[in-house]
C-alpha cells in the first residue's frame, strides 16, 4: 500500500499542479484499488466499460471514474449513471448515444474527442478536419447532456522522444485552435495526452490529464 501512495505522490510532484493524474487501474484488482483509494486517491481510469461497471459496484460512489480506452455505442448505457469523463468519443454517432443514455439519468457528461496524432495504424481517433465537423455541427446544438470540454490524444509507441513531444505540441497546436468554437455545448479546456513512460513531456507540452498506469502500480 505504501509503494502505491509513495509512487503518486511522486507523479504528482512532478506534475507541480499542472496537471490531474488519473490512475490507470485496468485489469487491476479490485483489492489493489481499494488499496489506492483508501491511500486518498479517487480518479481511476479504465479501458473497458464491463470491468469499470464492476468495480464501481464494488468500491466507495465518491470515486471519480474516466472511460478512457475505445468506447462502443451499445455500451454507453451501462456506464451513464456515473462516468466522470469520456476520453475517447470518435464520432458523432458516440455523442449523441452518450446524450440520450446521459438524458436518461438527467446528467450532463463531459467528452474529450480523440484525435489521431500517431504513426501507428492501430490507435483510434478523429482527423483534424473530422474534428472539425463535430465541433460545427448544427446538431450539437440539440445535445443537452452532453459537453466537449477538450481533446485526448496517443502518442506513438517508440523511443524517440522528440517523435513524442512533436505529436504533443501538435495536438496542443490543435487545442488552442478548436477553443473558437466554444459554445454552450463546447468548452476546450482539458488536453487529456501522456501515459507512464511520456508524461512529464505531455505536461510540458501542455497537458491537463495524464494517464499512467505502471508507474503507479508496476508492470502486469
Amino acid at each position: 500500500m505504501h509503494e502505491i501512495a509513495s509512487n503518486i505522490k511522486g507523479i504528482e510532484e512532478k506534475l507541480h499542479g499542472a496537471a490531474r493524474l488519473i490512475a490507470v487501474t485496468k485489469t487491476k484488482p479490485i483489492s489493489v484499488l481499494e488499496e489506492t483509494y483508501n491511500g486518498g486517491f479517487k480518479r481511476f481510469g479504465e479501458n473497458k466499460v464491463q470491468e469499470m461497471v464492476d468495480k464501481y459496484e464494488a468500491l466507495p460512489k465518491d470515486i471519480e471514474w474516466h472511460m478512457i480506452g475505445h468506447l462502443q455505442s451499445n455500451k454507453v448505457k451501462y456506464m451513464a449513471s456515473f462516468v466522470a469523463m469520456v476520453h475517447s468519443v470518435d464520432s458523432l454517432k458516440l455523442l449523441k448515444e452518450i446524450n440520450k443514455e446521459a438524458a436518461k439519468h438527467n446528467r450532463v457528461i463531459n467528452c474529450l474527442l480523440q484525435i489521431f496524432i500517431a504513426d501507428e495504424e492501430t490507435k483510434f481517433g478523429l482527423s483534424n478536419d473530422e474534428a472539425v465537423q463535430i465541433l460545427t455541427s448544427p446538431e450539437l446544438d440539440a445535445l443537452g447532456h452532453i459537453k466537449i470540454v477538450g481533446l485526448m490524444g496517443m502518442a506513438s509507441f517508440t523511443d524517440d522522444l522528440e517523435k513524442v513531444r512533436s505529436e504533443f505540441r501538435g495536438l496542443k497546436q490543435l487545442f488552442e485552435s478548436f477553443r473558437q468554437y466554444n459554445n454552450s455545448r463546447v468548452a476546450i479546456t482539458e488536453l487529456s495526452m501522456g501515459m507512464s513512460g511520456d508524461y512529464q513531456i505531455a505536461v510540458e507540452e501542455g497537458s491537463t490529464l495524464v494517464r499512467v498506469g505502471s508507474a503507479i502500480f508496476g508492470g502486469r
